[in-house]
């Protein structure tokens, strides 16, 4: 046992540290829930647009949804194991922010590394999707809605679809009218007159302009957001060891 005098100085230090900690699981439950909630506006907005790369649905949104899911349950197992100040729960709670920082430090690299791939690959697939379009398959319904939303046509620009079956027969499709009442077939055949009609803007250029210029910004979040797993876990160390020198049990 350690003597009285030295746990009345050690109890301070305790507390100190159960109280960084407490705050900062209960920020670490906080973004697994705003990834929970991405995942969900993902699964209910955003498939169409990652549909793209796979004729089949998806799982990019259950990832999220399953890793928001896991990161609010471990917060909250956080905060208990601060309170309830066992060392066992405290260390084990270390473990799981240590392999939560890998997993992200390793996929903020390999995106970072493979950035140009990654873009290569999206723009196969959207080139891809353009020239088969018809309307009705799941690929053809992921470039309207990317159209709609993001406001653009084509890959590169509007006349990007002149190279499709498509325009040949039906024209530029309706998704890229800025007014769908003043799109006509006949202004939708002639890309001299579909240029007052549709929207200009490219969208594979729209968005890799918009993620190239913030690239850094992303870049600097995403380590940053790694990086904040490790203050947890020295933390939850800190604390884990001062509780089983000293015997300290909460009351």
């Amino acid at each position: 046992m350690s003597p009285p005098s030295r746990r009345l100085q050690t109890k301070p230090v305790i507390t100190c540290l159960k109280t960084f900690l407490i705050s900062y699981s209960l920020i670490f439950w906080f973004t697994g829930v705003i990834l929970l909630a991405v995942g969900v506006w993902g699964k209910v907005s955003l498939e169409s647009y990652l549909s793209l790369a796979s004729d089949k649905s998806t799982n990019a949104p259950y990832v999220l949804i399953g890793t928001g899911a896991t990161i609010v349950i471990f917060g909250l197992f956080g905060c208990f194991a601060t309170c309830r100040g066992s060392p066992w729960m405290l260390k084990l709670y270390a473990m799981f922010l240590t392999l939560v920082f890998l997993a992200e430090l390793v996929s903020g690299i390999s995106g970072f590394v493979f950035r140009h791939e990654i873009k290569a690959i999206l723009k196969d697939a959207y080139i891809k999707a353009e020239k088969n379009y018809n309307s009705t398959d799941i690929r053809s319904k992921a470039v309207d809605s990317i159209q709609r939303t993001l406001k653009c046509c084509g890959a590169f620009n509007y006349t990007s679809w002149s190279n499709t079956n498509y325009f040949k027969k039906n024209g530029i499709p309706e998704s890229c009218c800025m007014t769908v009442g003043n799109c006509t077939i006949e202004k939708l055949k002639d890309l001299k007159l579909a240029e007052t009609v549709v929207y200009n803007q490219g969208c594979f250029s729209l968005v890799t302009t918009m993620l190239e210029a913030n690239l850094g910004i992303i870049a600097g979040i995403s380590f940053g957001i790694a990086f904040f797993q490790l203050i947890g876990v020295f933390l939850a160390c800190c604390l884990s060891r001062y509780i089983t020198n000293n015997q300290y049990e909460m009351v």
